[in-house]
């Protein structure tokens, strides 16, 4: 077991799949604005790295799995053009206020959302050109699980694009980011959705979760192969992306 699969957003007992849907569904209604505020609009950045460093293979298909209020999901049919676009999540709460957005874009016919557990996916083998998750993957009961459905569900020669928050490694933003994560975000985090407990279970994954080097292996592990990451904003957020 991987150190992040072991945290849970509420209590040690009981499934942590369980726990983080209830706790998604409850901080649903201001997730979008903590996103932006807390990270100063720099996830924005992050989310339009990630779909350049897909388009040069113009997916057709594309999975974005934990795909939360669907602004990863948004971005990347607006500005890849495929033909289809599901994308996954636990968290009911969350999708519903990521179809209302789906409307108010008028991408309906691109784009479907689906409640759905990541550790068991819906669909065939080798459906997708791409499968992208952002910020979803340390929420994960099962890492290596999840890692190997998002090979299953990849065509041969499909690409995985992953890009998730991570702690820095030098100096000073290390110490600066440690602060931060265990003051700031918290505290702000609490205020704004009503929940006292989801931010400081979301600073404990980033910390735990592995990285760089780390993750590598795993997803070599799991079946994927060319697998290569960059870090952004000095290493707060990192990008994951490799090969079927």
């Amino acid at each position: 077991m991987f150190k992040q699969e072991g945290i849970k957003p509420y209590s040690e007992n009981g499934d942590k799949g369980i726990q983080v849907e209830q706790m998604f569904d409850q901080i649903a209604h201001s997730y979008d604005k903590l996103n932006h505020r807390l990270s100063f609009d720099i996830d924005k950045s992050w989310r339009r790295k990630a779909i350049k460093r897909l388009a040069p293979f113009s997916p057709q298909t594309i999975l974005d799995v934990a795909t939360g209020t669907a602004d990863f999901a948004i971005l990347a049919a607006k500005t890849l053009n495929p033909k289809q676009l599901i994308g996954i999540d636990i968290s009911e709460g969350m999708i519903d206020i990521g179809r209302k957005k789906i409307q108010k874009e008028k991408l309906e016919d691109i784009i479907s959302l689906q409640n759905g557990d990541c550790m068991q996916l819906p669909f065939e083998a080798n459906k997708f050109d791409a499968v992208t998750a952002a910020f979803g993957i340390r929420n994960f009961k099962d890492l290596k699980r999840g890692l190997k459905e998002m090979q299953r569900v990849l065509k041969p020669g499909g690409h995985l694009c992953v890009i998730e928050l991570t702690t820095p490694t030098r100096f000073p933003m290390k110490q600066l980011f440690g602060i931060y994560s265990h003051t700031i975000l918290p505290l702000y985090g609490a205020l704004i959705s009503k929940d006292n407990k989801a931010y400081s279970y979301l600073t404990a994954t980033i910390e735990a979760f592995p990285q760089g080097e780390a993750m590598m292996e795993i997803l070599k592990s799991t079946g994927f192969s060319e697998a290569h990451f960059r870090r952004l904003t000095f290493g707060i957020c990192t990008m994951y992306f490799a090969k079927k």
